[in-house]
């Protein structure tokens, strides 16, 4: 098992200081783990950003690496460690589709393997553990909205199940320990969330439209496009779950996490053609096995528990989406036209 303290290098500068907490987020460097890093930074905690950065990119956090209340680990949570913290979140896991069915394996273990290495850890030091699930446990839902009583339609053997089951096994262990062992957790169920950071190559709706426009490529929608989706700005989720892991010892979830407003994918395609003044025409694919047809959260229980809900409207949280991966495709050095999934 590895080791890591506060004397651990690049640690041992910010033992001294007063500040409230130590927190470990797991796959830090990712997309939504950056965002949270950035977040517990300005709320004064210390906080030791694990990744291994198969997904998550060192750039995402290279704007908080002269905080001293922030350190950057490579680990790979398929791997125990050891670290002295008391708030764990565990955002370890590829989460697009491209990216997880690259390596199934390692993604199934990732969250299961991710999820018990984490619930030791939170054992050992009596620390809480926040666990970012997914709404891809209900599958592709025979209820809509969906609401966290409900158990899913997962196929387990199809080409998302890697993803799909080692979060739903991951939810598992979590409350397996809360019951056997009192371990403090929470999981927190997240919908479709966007922003920037996200990879232009990623895989995801948001992103796939945003390039394909600002390149003024075809926009690819697979299927008739009339599938919906609930999109979250990653400002919003970062605030539930900072909510979230604030919340008592008996707010354990789970709790669904994204914005109820439900859009059906041609529109958004519609929608980003507009906001980026794109020449790209829409074409349809053929349907992605298993993909989703509905896609909305029930959030009462987060309004009830955090008094949560998303504020920022999709247009604005687009517009501001557009604008980040605009500069990232202006400051490229011109290359191949960018392709996306």
């Amino acid at each position: 098992m590895r080791k890591i303290g506060i004397t651990a290098p690049g640690l041992a500068d910010i033992a001294t200081r007063p500040l409230p907490r130590y927190v470990l987020v797991t796959g830090g460097a990712g997309f939504l783990g950056s965002h949270l890093c950035e977040r517990l930074l300005q709320d004064r905690h210390r906080v030791i950003c694990f990744d291994n950065f198969s997904t998550g990119r060192r750039s995402n956090v290279s704007h908080l690496m002269s905080n001293p209340d922030f350190s950057v680990i490579e680990q790979d949570v398929r791997d125990a460690y050891d670290a002295d913290v008391s708030l764990i979140f565990n955002f370890a896991s590829p989460a697009s589709p491209p990216d997880y069915q690259r390596d199934p394996v390692g993604t199934l273990l990732t969250g299961v393997l991710g999820a018990l290495h984490g619930l030791e850890l939170a054992r050992l030091h009596g620390a809480t553990i926040v666990q970012s699930s997914t709404s891809e446990v209900y599958g592709d839902p025979l209820q809509h909205p969906q609401q966290e009583a409900y158990c899913g339609n997962v196929n387990q053997i199809g080409p998302r199940g890697c993803y799909d089951e080692g979060k739903r096994c991951a939810e598992t262990l979590l409350f397996d320990y809360h019951r056997k062992y009192r371990t403090d957790v929470k999981v927190g169920r997240i919908f479709n969330t966007y922003g920037p950071r996200m990879r232009l190559d990623d895989g995801r709706v948001v992103s796939n439209f945003i390039v394909q426009a600002l390149t003024n490529q075809d926009i690819t929608i697979y299927g008739d496009g009339m599938q919906t989706r609930s999109l979250c700005y990653v400002d919003d989720l970062i605030e539930a779950f900072i909510r979230f892991s604030n919340a008592g010892p008996d707010v354990i979830g789970p709790i669904n996490l994204g914005n109820p407003v439900e859009i059906p994918v041609i529109e958004l395609a519609e929608l980003v053609l507009e906001l980026t003044n794109s020449r790209s025409r829409i074409i349809h694919m053929p349907a992605v096995i298993d993909d989703p047809k509905q896609r909305r959260p029930d959030i009462g229980l987060a309004r009830e528990k955090l008094g949560w809900e998303p504020r920022v409207p999709l247009r604005e949280g687009l517009s501001r989406t557009i604008g980040y991966f605009d500069g990232v495709l202006r400051s490229a050095t011109p290359a191949q036209p960018v392709e996306v999934a």
